[in-house]
C-alpha cells in the first residue's frame, strides 16, 4: 500500500499514476513468477516423472483398472507432496556438500537464490499436504505414513554412513508403488511387493550410473557411494545386473496380474531403452549420464505405466 502511495505522490497526472502502476505490478508480477520457477528448479518438480508413474501403476492394478476419482486425486498430490518434502529437504541437507561440489554448485540454495529458512517452509508444507493426502485416502495409509516419512527424511543421510545408499534410494522410491496399492485396497499384496522391487532394483541400477559423475567428491568428502568404494567399471556392470533384475521382476509382475500384450511389448521397449541407457556410459565417458538419468529413464516409467494399463483392458484371451 505504502509503495502505490509513493507512485502516487510521483505521478504528475492520472495517466502518468496508472503507467506507473501498471509497471510495478508487472514487474511484482514477473518476481513471484521467478520465484516460482527458482522453487521448482531447486528440487527439479519435473522429476517426479520417475516414481508417479509406479505409484500409478500400483493403483490401476489393484483396481484392475482405473480407480476412483477421489484415489486418482489424493494419489497425485501424495505422490508430489512426498517428493516436494524428500528434494526439499535433499537440497536443505546437502547445501554446503553442494557448494563444494562442481556440478552441483550452480544450484539455487548455494547461490543463494533462495533462502535455506524459505526451503525449510516449503517442506513443512509438503509434509502437511503428505499427511492430509494419507488421510483422505484410507486409514492404512494414515497409519503408514509415519514410515514411509523415515525413508523420506533418513535416505538423504545414507551415503554418509554407506555405499549401499542406492538401495536405500531405491527402497524409498520403491514406496510409491507400493502406496498406490495400499491407497485403493488398504493392504499390501504380494503382487505390490514385487512392484516396489521392479522399482529398488531400477532406481539402485540408474542411480549407479548416475553417481559415478560424483567419484572424486565423494572420496574428498568422505562420502560413501558404491563407485567411490569399488571403482566406476564395478558401478557400471552392477547396474547392469540391476537392470536385468528389473526386467526379470517386471515379467513376474505381468505374469502374476495376468496383463495382455501391450503390457509385454511394453516391456520389450524397457528392455531396449535399458540396454541403450547403459550401453552409453563407459567407465572412461561419462559425458552421457544425464541423457541416461533423466530422459531414458522419464521413458521407461511412462511406458511401464502405460503398458500395464493397456494390458489390464486387452488381457490374454482366457
Amino acid at each position: 500500500m505504502a509503495g502505490v502511495f509513493q507512485i502516487a505522490k510521483a505521478a504528475e497526472s492520472t495517466e502518468d499514476f496508472l503507467h506507473k502502476l501498471r509497471i510495478v505490478l508487472k514487474e511484482a508480477q514477473e518476481t513471484r513468477l521467478r520465484t516460482i520457477k527458482i522453487l521448482l528448479d531447486n528440487i527439479r518438480f519435473e522429476h517426479t516423472i520417475f516414481a508417479l508413474p509406479f505409484a500409478y501403476l500400483g493403483m490401476v492394478l489393484a483396481a484392475r483398472g482405473l480407480p476412483t476419482w477421489h484415489q486418482f486425486v489424493w494419489i497425485t498430490v501424495a505422490m508430489a507432496a512426498a517428493r516436494t518434502l524428500a528434494m526439499s529437504l535433499n537440497r536443505l541437507i546437502d547445501r554446503e556438500l553442494d557448494a563444494r561440489n562442481p556440478r552441483t554448485r550452480n544450484r539455487p540454495l548455494p547461490r543463494g537464490l533462495i533462502s535455506p529458512r524459505a526451503v525449510a517452509g516449503i517442506s513443512f508444507v509438503a509434509f502437511v499436504l503428505f499427511e492430509f493426502a494419507a488421510w483422505q485416502l484410507n486409514p492404512v495409509c494414515l497409519a503408514l505414513s509415519p514410515l514411509a516419512l523415515i525413508f523420506l527424511v533418513g535416505y538423504h543421510y545414507a551415503k554418509r554412513f554407506t555405499w549401499l545408499c542406492h538401495w536405500v534410494l531405491g527402497f524409498t522410491d520403491g514406496i510409491a508403488a507400493a502406496g498406490g496399492w495400499v491407497a485403493v485396497t488398504a493392504t499390501l499384496d504380494p503382487l505390490a511387493y514385487w512392484l516396489w522391487f521392479v522399482v529398488v532394483v531400477w532406481m539402485a541400477g540408474f542411480d549407479l550410473i548416475y553417481a559415478c559423475q560424483d567419484v572424486d567428491v565423494d572420496r574428498r568428502e568422505g562420502l560413501h557411494s558404491f563407485p567411490a568404494r569399488f571403482g566406476i567399471a564395478r558401478a557400471l556392470t552392477c547396474a547392469r545386473i540391476h537392470h536385468a533384475l528389473t526386467v526379470i521382476a517386471l515379467a513376474i509382475v505381468g505374469s502374476v496380474a495376468a496383463l495382455g500384450i501391450p503390457f509385454w511389448l511394453g516391456v520389450l521397449a524397457v528392455v531396449a531403452l535399458l540396454a541403450y541407457e547403459n550401453a552409453i556410459v563407459k567407465p572412461d565417458d561419462l559425458s552421457r549420464v544425464n541423457l541416461a538419468f533423466f530422459n531414458v529413464n522419464g521413458y521407461i516409467s511412462v511406458i511401464v505405466f502405460v503398458s500395464a494399463l493397456l494390458g489390464i483392458y486387452f488381457p490374454f484371451p482366457r
